[in-house]
Formats: structure tokens, C-alpha cells, sequence
């Protein structure tokens, strides 16, 4: 990081933190018929139902949580998840575990913890030819708990162009990229949604990496790539 980029953003994190005094003046209210969904929605794509109807696994949750991924799973090609392992890690990891109900309407809590339940981070899968799911590029809809293929057929090597050729994307069967919508978080949080996303996105990514290294899978994050790629090939 720069000296420029250093100053930025601790002038940023000096703006926009709370306070006692800073919360005490604060005039701001929320604007509800402006009220961002909770989803992101594609009207005009059929959903692939994921799977409801699979059984538990034995490792204990607080196990898959302490364990060391490569301790759990198994980094060779052989690895391929189906449907049921993608369903109940998608599961596990964002989808949505309670219902609500207010004066107000009804809020979904999903299986991360997220600032204000307001879930502006979506996930996204590249993947190749698995058992009973082809190649393409996938949307994952907590709301009807399905997944909608934006792109048919096998772009991981976007993918792996982007990341500047990380080996463990040219090896994975399925890359899942993640996304916020700032908006539905900065509707409450204005300024501070720039922080929620990191924070947010963490609580996400402990859970996918957990869920999938209880599935007997090796994941891993890769944290470098190019933006725009990404964004072309999701259609941000």
C-alpha cells in the first residue's frame, strides 16, 4: 500500500467510526419506501432447484470450524461435489435459516451473520461439468433456494486469467465468487457500507470454507484478481 492509499483510508476509517458524541447528533432516518429487497432477482431465468432433502454430516460443526482446511479435505481432481454437496454448502453458508415476521413485513436470517440482515453480499459459481449439474455460470438465490445460470458452458478460465493463473483455480471444479450490492447495505449504513462489505463478506467466507472442508473438499480463498474480468463474466 502507498503512503497515499495509507492516509486514505485512515482518513476514511477516522470519518466514518462511531462515537458517542457522533450518534447522539445524528438526524439520519431510514427512507422504508426505499427500502432496498433483500435479493437479487432474475425474472427472466428458470430456476435449478437446489436439493432440500439430504442427509447430515457426521463431523461435529465446532470440529469443521477449528480444524485446519487441508486437514479436512482432499486436494486431488478427484473431488468433484454434486448437487447435494453444493446444496448443503450453499446451505450452510448463506441460505436462509429463519423467518421473521414484524409489523413491517418479514425478515430472512440466513446462516451468516450480516450487518443490519441486510445481505448485500451474493454468491456465484463457475463451474465445470459436474454429476447432474453442467458447465456454466450460476447465480445462487437464497430466497427460493435455487441457483440460474447466467453463461452455459465452462468459464473457469476467465476465472483463472483474472487471478493471473492461480493453480488452485485451474484445478477446481467449482470457483465461487462472491459480490455486494452496496446498496442494500448503505440504504442504513450510508458511508460505513465500504466497511460492512469486508466484514460481512468474512462472516460469509468462514462459513463457505468451513462447510466445504466438512464436505471432504479442499477450498481456498484467492484474494487477487482483476476487478473488471470478474465483473464482465457475472454481469455486474
Amino acid at each position: 500500500m502507498s503512503d497515499r492509499d495509507h492516509l486514505s483510508a485512515v482518513a476514511y476509517h477516522e470519518r466514518t467510526k462511531h462515537s458517542e458524541e457522533k450518534l447522539r447528533r445524528e438526524r439520519f432516518g431510514l427512507d422504508w419506501p426505499n427500502q432496498p429487497l433483500p435479493f437479487k432477482i432474475y425474472e427472466d431465468l428458470a430456476p435449478i432447484p437446489l436439493v432440500r432433502d439430504y442427509p447430515s454430516r457426521p463431523l461435529p460443526a465446532l470440529a469443521a470450524i477449528a480444524a485446519p482446511v487441508a486437514a479436512l479435505g482432499s486436494d486431488t481432481p478427484e473431488c468433484i461435489p454434486d448437487l447435494a454437496v453444493l446444496s448443503r454448502i450453499l446451505y450452510l453458508s448463506a441460505g436462509i435459516t429463519k423467518r421473521r415476521r414484524h409489523p413491517g413485513g418479514e425478515i430472512y436470517f440466513r446462516a451468516h451473520p450480516n450487518t443490519g440482515a441486510l445481505y448485500h453480499v451474493d454468491l456465484y459459481l463457475a463451474t465445470a461439468d459436474l454429476p447432474d449439474l453442467p458447465a456454466g455460470v450460476y447465480h445462487f438465490g437464497p430466497h427460493d433456494f435455487a441457483l440460474r445460470r447466467l453463461r452455459a458452458g465452462d468459464f473457469r478460465a476467465a476465472l483463472l486469467l483474472a487471478s493471473g493463473g492461480n493453480p488452485r483455480i485451474a484445478h477446481a471444479p467449482v470457483v465461487v465468487a462472491s459480490a455486494s450490492t452496496f446498496w442494500r447495505n448503505a440504504w442504513k449504513y450510508r458511508e460505513r457500507a465500504w466497511r460492512h462489505c469486508f466484514w460481512d463478506a468474512g462472516t460469509l467466507h468462514a462459513n463457505l470454507l468451513a462447510a466445504a472442508g466438512g464436505e471432504g473438499l479442499a477450498p481456498q480463498l484467492v484474494l487477487g484478481y482483476a476487478d473488471r474480468a470478474v465483473e464482465r463474466l457475472l454481469g455486474l
